[in-house]
């Protein structure tokens, strides 16, 4: 859990051997805070938590509040850091061992359970050292804690949410879940440059509709590299390249898309200029071609 002192953006990750973590223990607001609530968890914990932080009180008083009206805090492990970086940290002294937590900068890592005492100090050190977007640091965190042997039941699921430094409630920059696998940090890892992917194509749309086509097309070229066994954004890129000026290329796109999932030839053909204005070019050029 931690906020980035750089961009604003404020995030929380987890991992557990429990199914759906993430619904129930990593909660962050846009420009408010983040909340992790872990141990015998009380999801409360996470939005009244931000309610406080929301109404100007700092991460130590919002934290001490719920706890002091809790009558299961021996056995509660929370997390609070405010958009100032203010963080407050509680470890309840019934929690299963090994527990307890390790506090930063801007940053806290905290676990229970787990198979060696290490596992936060681990944690808060790859954190620290780690470089790029807070959501890649806040992984680097959790894969830290698995080689220091992680949760002493094994792993089922994990999730990662970031939050903007403003904007509406509902804003997310990051927010993907691991419900239930064998290995939730590797597949929550392709889950973050999936999204990356999908983010990539998106800013491209934007581009070409304000008439940057050469940037447009690098961003689509560099969504399908990231993403190459998607169909969907083959489908999408190749006639955003197409109409972008690389014609050729936007009609192998979409002709690799249709060989993965035929029915995107069914969609072309309902597609009206507004939603894809080379799609009948790239329709016919795929006929002449087959």
């Amino acid at each position: 859990m931690a906020l980035d002192p750089e961009t604003g953006e404020l995030g929380a990750a987890v991992q557990s051997h429990w199914f759906s973590v993430g619904s129930l223990c990593v909660w962050a607001r846009a420009g408010i805070g983040a909340v992790a609530t872990q141990s015998v968890v009380e999801p409360a914990y996470g939005p009244d938590a931000l309610d406080r932080l929301a109404d100007g009180i700092g991460a130590q008083q919002a934290l001490g509040e719920l706890l002091s009206a809790d009558p299961m805090a021996a056995v509660r492990q929370v997390a609070v850091v405010d958009v100032h970086g203010g963080v407050s940290v509680h470890t309840g002294s019934e929690c299963i061992a090994h527990a307890g937590h390790v506090s930063g900068e801007h940053h806290s890592a905290q676990a229970n359970m787990m198979a060696r005492d290490t596992v936060p100090t681990a944690m808060s050190a790859a954190f620290t050292a780690a470089e790029g977007p807070l959501h890649e640091r806040l992984l680097t965190a959790l894969e830290a804690a698995e080689g220091e042997g992680g949760d002493v039941r094994g792993r089922q699921s994990a999730a990662l949410v970031v939050v903007p430094a403003e904007g509406e409630s509902w804003r997310r920059t990051v927010d993907l879940r691991v419900e239930d696998h064998a290995d939730p940090l590797v597949e929550l890892r392709r889950l973050v440059k999936l999204q990356r992917a999908y983010d990539l194509a998106g800013a491209g749309d934007e581009l070409l509709a304000a008439g940057r086509v050469e940037e447009a097309g690098n961003l689509y070229r560099e969504a399908s590299r990231l993403a190459p066994e998607s169909d969907e954004l083959l489908f999408w890129a190749g006639l955003a390249l197409a109409q972008a000026g690389d014609f050729e290329g936007g009609v192998a796109a979409v002709r690799r898309a249709a060989e993965k999932q035929p029915n995107w030839i069914v969609l072309l053909d309902r597609l009206t200029p507004d939603f894809a204005p080379a799609g009948a070019a790239v329709r016919s050029a795929l006929r002449a071609g087959s």
